[in-house]
């Protein structure tokens, strides 16, 4: 089978991520976007019997990047290709909130700005419990990445608004880890309250997704990490 246009040329420099959706790895074409670094992901990849599911969550994730690159939104990152199989998006240094453990409370301030911003675009992020969906860059500034399960919502709906709220909660829950003596007392009550979907979530899917992913395929989600974890047995 030909290669695709987007498969020519293409200089791995490291996998970041493999899982049963797709595989992640950065690398450049010395011909495309200036020779810069990029994250490649494949949904092609992903397990057979789960394609369907990836090529949703995928399509998720280009509609997210699609919007947010035409808004010119600068905390995230920017959708460069996508060709039903490929998804390529501009590539941000920095480290996971889960390995900066950031403890300045003006990293959280501006975090909520840009949460703020991201929902009056109509998007809510949706994957906020995970810390390496925050990355911290180089000036110490928040940026977020990982948009699989984000939900696209112009009119911002009451499910919208639910979304949303957990976004923001979620990262009151990374606040209070962090950073608990800069939390006012009103932040403590939403960083305590889960909103329905997490309550329904932890009661039920949630067990059964941890022993499958973690027991069974031995897997962990670590792509903002910076390191590769794969969907093997250990």
């Amino acid at each position: 089978m030909a290669k695709r246009a987007i498969e020519r040329g293409w200089q791995r420099e490291r996998v970041l991520k493999a899982d049963f959706f797709s595989q992640v790895e950065i690398g450049r074409w010395p011909e495309r976007w200036g020779g810069a670094l990029v994250v490649m992901r494949d949904v092609g990849a992903s397990v057979w019997w789960i394609k369907p599911l990836a090529h949703f969550m995928i399509r998720k994730e280009v509609r997210a990047l699609r919007r947010l690159t035409e808004a010119g939104y600068p905390h995230a990152p920017h959708l460069l290709h996508w060709d039903g199989r490929y998804l390529c998006r501009s590539w941000h240094e920095g480290q996971a909130l889960k390995t900066a453990q950031v403890r300045e409370p003006g990293f959280y301030r501006a975090a909520f700005g840009i949460l703020r911003r991201l929902h009056r675009l109509g998007i809510a992020h949706n994957d906020l419990a995970k810390e390496p969906n925050w990355l911290v860059t180089a000036d110490g500034s928040p940026f977020l990445i990982d948009f699989q399960l984000a939900k696209v919502s112009p009119r911002r709906g009451w499910l919208f608004r639910r979304m949303a709220r957990e976004d923001l909660r979620y990262l009151l829950k990374h606040k209070r880890k962090y950073c608990p003596e800069a939390m006012t007392a009103r932040e403590k009550r939403i960083a305590a309250m889960p909103g329905l979907f997490s309550r329904v979530w932890r009661k039920t899917g949630k067990k059964v997704y941890n022993f499958v992913t973690r027991r069974i395929f031995g897997w962990e989600d670590a792509e903002g990490e910076g390191h590769y974890k794969r969907y093997v047995k250990k």
